[in-house]
C-alpha cells in the first residue's frame, strides 16, 4: 500500500476511534439516566454557577428550542430549577438543585468535557494546527458551521 494510503487510512483510524468512544461515553452518561447534552448542561452549572438560558444554549451550540427542552427535561427530573433575574423578569435563571449537583460531581468527566477542559490548556501553536485540521476535516466531509 503507497505511503498516502497508510497515512489516510492511519488518520481514518483514529477519527473512527475518536467517534467510537464519543459513543461510548454517551452510552454510560445515559445508563446514569440522563442524556449526554444534558450532563453537559450540569456540568457547566456546576463548574460556572447559574447561567441564563442563553448563556448555556451558547454552551451547547445549539438553538434555543433545543435548550429550551433540555432545560424543561432537567428541571422536571429535579436536577434544575428556574427562576427570574431580579433586575429583568424577562431573563430566566438557571440553578442546580442538590440532586443535579450531586449528579454533575459524581459523574465522571469524559469525551468533549474532557476536550473542553484541556483545549484552552495547550499552546496557541498547537491550538491552530488543530483547529487547521479540524476545519480541514470538516471540509472534506462536507459539514458546515451551520450544522
Amino acid at each position: 500500500m503507497p505511503t498516502d494510503e497508510l497515512a489516510a487510512t492511519a488518520a481514518l483510524h483514529k477519527f473512527l476511534l475518536i467517534y467510537r468512544h464519543l459513543r461510548q461515553t454517551a452510552r454510560n452518561v445515559d445508563s446514569r439516566g440522563i442524556r449526554p447534552m444534558q450532563m453537559a448542561v450540569l456540568r457547566f452549572l456546576s463548574e460556572n454557577g447559574p447561567a441564563t438560558v442563553t448563556e448555556i444554549q451558547e454552551y451547547l451550540y445549539t438553538s434555543a428550542s433545543t435548550a429550551s427542552t433540555l432545560l424543561t427535561q432537567l428541571a422536571d427530573a429535579g436536577y434544575v430549577e428556574r427562576t427570574r433575574s431580579d433586575s429583568d423578569n424577562r431573563v430566566v435563571i438557571i440553578r442546580l438543585t442538590e440532586a443535579g449537583s450531586e449528579l454533575a460531581e459524581t459523574t465522571p468527566i469524559a469525551g468533549i468535557g474532557l476536550l473542553r477542559r484541556r483545549l484552552p490548556n495547550l499552546p496557541d501553536e498547537r491550538l491552530q494546527v488543530i483547529n487547521d485540521a479540524l476545519a480541514e476535516i470538516m471540509q472534506l466531509m462536507e459539514v458546515t458551521d451551520s450544522e
